[in-house]
């Protein structure tokens, strides 16, 4: 598989403890068992980045950054949390990199549009793409700690205690950034339908 690439969509669904335990126990992660983390862990990575306001562009190069550093930072991995909360916060600095670089850069559109499902009729394609846009919209104009809780408690659907440790905040926390961030996604959706 391509690293700039992103996978089919079958992608093999192993045990996350399991997978952590097995490469916390070794040294050096050899290429198969990397090779099974890049394939659970890719999905989750893609969404959060863009989740975190990658835009659709630049999705597959922040991809492999973030599995650069994963595989360079491995070794160090040293349990205290999940892996999977470990790449989040690979994900969360390097989404903030490609933020922060589009921003000075200015916008920039997308040479190529996104491929298009053939599955779903048209009405229904429409509508995802609508809906998509209006979270991406709505999750881009939340502030950056509202965006994590949203896009992790909401979008991903971790338990707010995993969001709290993903995080590093107080669970109290965790739980008032959620609500807040529902409260707003509740009134964006009440503004979008006074609108249709």
């Amino acid at each position: 598989m391509a690293w700039g690439r992103r996978p089919i969509e079958a992608l093999p669904t192993s045990s996350t403890a399991s997978l952590s335990a097995a490469l916390a126990a070794s040294d050096s992660a050899d290429e198969a068992a990397f090779a099974a983390l890049y394939a659970e862990h890719f999905p989750f990575v893609w969404r959060c980045l863009r989740g975190l306001g990658v835009a659709a562009a630049a999705l597959e190069d922040a991809a492999q950054d973030v599995f650069v550093v994963v595989h360079q930072r491995l070794a160090s991995f040293q349990g205290d949390s999940t892996l999977r909360t470990w790449i989040f916060g690979i994900v969360r600095r390097v989404a903030h990199r490609y933020r922060r670089s589009a921003q000075r850069k200015g916008s920039t559109a997308p040479l190529e549009h996104e491929p298009v499902s053939p599955e779903p009729g048209p009405l229904e394609k429409v509508q995802d793409v609508q809906a998509a846009g209006f979270v991406e919209r709505f999750a881009n104009g939340l502030d950056d700690r509202k965006r994590e809780v949203f896009v992790l408690g909401i979008l991903e659907g971790l338990s707010v205690p995993e969001v709290a440790e993903t995080l590093h905040v107080p669970l109290n926390t965790a739980y008032t950034r959620l609500r807040r961030a529902r409260l707003e996604f509740r009134r964006a959706l009440e503004q979008r339908a006074e609108r249709s």
